[in-house]
């Protein structure tokens, strides 16, 4: 027997010589959730280990990353429902909690990257991505609203920009909009092809922020279509996205894929909070081996092809100093 590829498997040395993928903390972008107040933190009931931070714990909770060697963080906030409306005007009001947040974050750590969200739905009182009228989620009118978002954004630091809605034609709106304002620096992490799942779940407790109707099929990608990605994917390249985003993760290994092979943009995958409920919950009863499902399940989203991954997970991988 010529070949036996048992014999390049049979060390640990020799498995760690030729292994193909590699994970590091520097791969890794950890979500976090900032709210209103201070000195407090609540855990997420749905997302055992995560929490919403008040700005002055949050803070501290960066620092504590940093020393672990996380560079890259998302923030994401929870708005008191008081001030919510149909036109998330909260979303670029000067001093909001999110924008003062992002000044904070900037100033007390120019050297860590941190992506900034741009949607409708944590500020909005019908929970959506998009103005509704009519029980329609109005495109192009939304658009102006994802502008004012993001340059507020820019205005108090953010070098990176996420818009998660959506919207047709936002990545190219949002890019003349920041460049016009002399934000040409501020790149744009498009979220290209974001499915309609329900593996975010979590994520809506942690934001209070679930649509007060319907569902968000008519903007989210339909989960029985790949093709459709290549066409967001395009999209988002010409109309001038720096990254392109696959989320969820795990139950689209395929579109990961499928968007390495056909772009030349660095590939972001988002593993989202139903796929680290679902380790955490197994763990929890003793089903699986939590630590080591977590190290497979961000391989394999490494493997796909995803240079960039963002997780929950970030911290306890970090905390291995595996990498």
């Amino acid at each position: 027997m010529l070949q036996r590829p048992r014999r390049n498997r049979q060390s640990a040395v020799i498995r760690s010589m030729v292994e193909e993928n590699r994970l590091s903390v520097k791969d890794m972008i950890f979500p976090l959730f900032v709210m209103e107040g201070q000195n407090t933190q609540t855990e997420i009931s749905s997302m055992p280990g995560i929490y919403r931070f008040t700005l002055d714990l949050l803070l501290a909770e960066i620092e504590s990353c940093v020393k672990l060697g996380i560079q890259s963080f998302a923030l994401f906030p929870q708005i008191p429902e008081s001030k919510k409306d149909s036109m998330a005007t909260e979303s670029y009001k000067k001093g909001n909690i999110y924008i003062e947040s992002i000044y904070e974050i900037s100033k007390r750590f120019p050297e860590i990257s941190l992506l900034t969200d741009v949607a409708m739905d944590p500020y909005s009182s019908d929970g959506h991505d998009g103005i509704v009228k009519d029980g329609q989620i109005l495109n192009d009118e939304t658009l102006p609203v994802l502008a004012k978002m993001a340059i507020a954004q820019a205005q108090a630091g953010s070098k990176l920009i996420g818009p998660s809605d959506m919207m047709d034609g936002r990545v190219g709106y949002l890019r003349q909009a920041l460049d016009e304002a002399g934000y040409s620096q501020v790149g744009i992490m498009a979220y290209t092809a974001k499915y309609a799942s329900a593996f975010y779940g979590p994520f809506r407790d942690a934001l209070e922020s679930a649509p007060k109707f319907g569902d968000k099929k008519t903007y989210q990608m339909n989960p029985a279509n790949r093709r459709e990605a290549l066409i967001e994917a395009e999209l988002d390249e010409m109309e001038g996205a720096d990254f392109l985003m696959v989320k969820p993760a795990l139950a689209y290994l395929d579109i990961i894929a499928l968007l390495k092979e056909n772009s030349h943009l660095p590939i972001a995958a988002y593993n989202v909070s139903g796929e680290y409920a679902m380790v955490k919950a197994a763990a929890q009863n003793g089903w699986i081996d939590g630590e080591k499902a977590m190290l497979e399940s961000l391989l394999s989203i490494k493997r796909a092809g995803a240079q960039v991954i963002l997780t929950y997970f970030a911290k306890e991988f970090a905390q291995l100093k595996l990498a």
